[in-house]
């Protein structure tokens, strides 16, 4: 297993990608923390798996855009599991589907807050703690809405493109510390977020459009999962300071 004797903390942990990620972490020998806004059974639904594997796990409530709270669950987790060396910043929500005329600025903060400032809060958390080990990761879950900046996506677009700006800086500044910072710029993925962006969007299930999507399915949270395994071992320990497209080469 490849990250046997490391420690992860997945932001929003508790299902669609963070779960993904998680299990894949998990799966490859990482302890686990994770942590959840409103939806504990999920959380520990998501805990119970990854007991199973045999590791380490611990499952803490905390709103990403309150920093005190961020705080307190960063605490916890290195109080309990030891350390922290690999930080995936993955809690995320969709936007209204809304042209910028029809946006309130309420609505461009809400996304604003909990993309960018709620990876910076867990960043700057976690980071003292990070810089101490002698390796550490932190992974930013991006979109590729960010750079195709469709119409009616105004804010979730210009969130997740603050959100990439934060992980570039933060590649170059910690790359004295031998802390390896990527961003995944995810595609269209199977969960409840995925499903209802297509159902509203374009009135269609997921698997009506997987056919015509690269190797004829949905991405999964699973792939997403796999991906940040590899960035934290020891293969992927060249890689850093880079917006990653894991999209299958789509254009959707």
């Amino acid at each position: 297993m490849r990250l046997t004797g490391r420690t992860a903390f997945i932001t929003g942990g508790d299902r669609g990608i963070g779960k993904g990620i998680a299990l894949a972490l998990a799966k490859e020998g990482a302890d686990i923390a994770l942590s959840y806004k409103k939806n504990k059974e999920a959380a520990g639904e998501t805990a119970t798996e990854i007991d199973k594997l045999g590791r380490r796990v611990l499952v803490v409530q905390a709103d990403v855009t309150e920093p005190e709270q961020v705080k307190t669950a960063a605490a916890t987790a290195l109080d309990k599991l030891g350390k922290v060396d690999i930080l995936v910043n993955n809690a995320g929500i969709a936007s209204k589907g809304r042209h910028i005329l029809d946006t309130d600025a309420e609505e461009m903060m809400r996304l604003f807050n909990i993309h960018v400032m709620g990876a910076f809060h867990f960043t700057r958390a976690l980071l003292p703690a990070l810089r101490k080990q002698p390796r550490s990761d932190i992974i930013f879950i991006s979109s590729v809405g960010s750079h195709k900046c469709a119409a009616g996506h105004g804010p979730y677009a210009v969130a997740k493109a603050g959100l990439d700006a934060l992980a570039m800086v933060l590649a170059k500044e910690e790359l004295a510390n031998n802390i390896h910072v990527n961003c995944l710029a995810c595609g269209l993925v199977e969960t409840d977020m995925g499903t209802r962006l297509v159902k509203g969007g374009m009135g269609v299930e997921l698997k009506d459009i997987a056919k015509g999507l690269p190797f004829g399915r949905v991405c999964q949270p699973t792939d997403v999962g796999n991906l940040c395994a590899f960035l934290c071992s020891e293969e992927g320990g060249y890689v850093s300071g880079h917006i990653i497209w894991l999209d299958g080469g789509s254009q959707w």
